[in-house]
């Protein structure tokens, strides 16, 4: 099983990078249970903890694509150099205003800075994949490995989070997400040789010569389906946290928190290796659809847990199809976005995905303050209910935009390569200015 890792891992630059990404990655699981937990302890209200974690999540959705946009079009070490050094100084504020009581729109105010600035790692690091893996299957067995390392970064970061808010100060979780951002972020951005070439901004015509705007991936049915469903997934982990925090009060046990969090990733960990090691001939569009219905029941057990050991069980069950189907809708963008935008494209899932758990942060602690944890984990059913409805809806534009990037038999696969964002450019009449200027065949795909 761990040969095609092996296989991956020994190519030039790769392993340092992929281990850098682990660190910068560490503020994903951290910042918002961090937030969480330090304000729900100093103003003792998990509606302002969810809400103000919830602002967090939303600037990073908002703001991540246009870093990226910015990083497609100047470079990583260019754009995201400065967006880090923001980034870390805004989750000290937030620290040093929480701590000295400040009022309520300080903690909205910097956590906003902290989203809007720290931008998508796992967007970088997966790009940096895609520019130095050349072989489908390598590229596979690259993607799986880092949905893993997302996992594992899932496993450590709730506990060590937990732990130190519980055991050591109410802000004490965020302190190693700032250490996170500066270690693991300028190691990541000091590594040149791996990094994409930057595609600069050209300027488009139309074939009567008007000029026209560079369009957005999110012109592409494809990718407005996946950042729905993203959504909606989100919202099952971002209720799924808070209500595991406030179950685990519940029943005296709130250090436990963090692990019972980390079991859920633990499942996720595992799924994801098996799942890379092995070539799949399925279609992608039918294993990213089996998955999110496998996830949907697996969160559906929630409203049954009535004992930490059960809810222990019940989330190592339902994190068994996290990793498979990430991986899956990660694979699918590399189908729906032209090679020069990827990295934009990988971040709107991801921040789809962020939207998804501050709404279901947010509404579930409203939940939680008038119903205790059960409340929280009806969001999570009702999150998963609308993740199959939309993914079940949305099948044949998924199927659609999959098999336009299949390649002809008997053509070159870098000339026969196409995207359905393509197909949306062509019914504007501007698919001969794109080509023009941003060549896309890629052997890559």
């Amino acid at each position: 099983m761990l040969g095609p890792y092996r296989d991956v891992l020994s190519r030039p630059g790769a392993l340092a990078f992929s281990s850098a990404g682990v660190i910068a990655r560490l503020p994903m699981s951290m910042v918002g249970i961090g937030i969480v937990l330090m304000i729900e302890a100093l103003y003792d209200s998990y509606g302002l903890a969810g809400s103000v974690s919830a602002a967090y999540v939303l600037a990073q959705a908002v703001c991540s694509p246009q870093l990226s946009r910015l990083v497609d079009l100047h470079g990583q070490a260019r754009v995201m150099r400065p967006a880090v050094t923001v980034s870390a100084s805004a989750l000290v504020a937030l620290i040093a205003c929480a701590l000295a009581g400040a009022p309520v729109w300080s903690l909205y105010a910097t956590a906003v800075l902290v989203g809007a600035t720290v931008g998508s790692f796992g967007a970088l690091v997966r790009a940096r994949w895609s520019h130095v893996v050349a072989d489908p299957r390598a590229l596979h067995t690259a993607y799986s490995l880092e949905s893993a390392l997302d996992e594992l970064v899932f496993v450590v970061g709730p506990i060590l989070a937990t732990t130190l808010a519980t055991a050591v100060a109410p802000a004490a979780g965020l302190v190693v997400p700032v250490v996170g951002m500066l270690l693991g972020g300028f190691w990541f951005l000091a590594q040149r040789r791996t990094q994409p070439p930057p595609h600069p901004r050209e300027e488009l015509t139309a074939p009567d010569g008007t000029p026209v705007r560079r369009r957005s991936v999110m012109r592409s049915w494809g990718m407005v389906v996946l950042a729905v469903v993203f959504v909606a997934m989100g919202a099952i982990f971002g209720a799924t946290d808070v209500s595991t925090v406030a179950f685990a009060e519940e029943a005296g046990r709130a250090g436990l928190a963090g692990v019972i969090l980390a079991v859920f990733a633990c499942g996720s960990l595992i799924s994801g290796l098996l799942y890379g090691a092995r070539h799949w001939a399925s279609p992608l569009w039918r294993r990213f659809a089996i998955g999110m219905v496998a996830l949907a029941l697996g969160a559906s057990l929630f409203v049954l847990v009535d004992s930490m050991a059960m809810l222990a069980v019940v989330m190592f069950v339902a994190g068994f199809a996290i990793a498979p189907t990430l991986i899956n809708g990660n694979a699918l963008v590399q189908e729906l976005v032209p090679r020069e935008r990827l990295t934009e494209g990988l971040t709107w899932v991801g921040t789809s995905l962020g939207v998804g758990v501050s709404i279901g942060s947010w509404v579930a602690g409203l939940l939680i303050d008038r119903q205790g944890s059960h409340g929280g984990y009806l969001v999570v059913v009702a999150a998963a209910v609308l993740a199959v409805v939309a993914v079940l809806c949305s099948l044949r534009t998924l199927r659609a935009g999959t098999a336009a990037a299949v390649p002809a038999p008997g053509t070159d696969a870098a000339a026969a390569t196409t995207r359905l964002g393509d197909a949306d450019a062509e019914a504007d009449g501007l698919a001969a200015a794109e080509d023009g200027a941003a060549p896309r065949g890629d052997a890559r795909r």
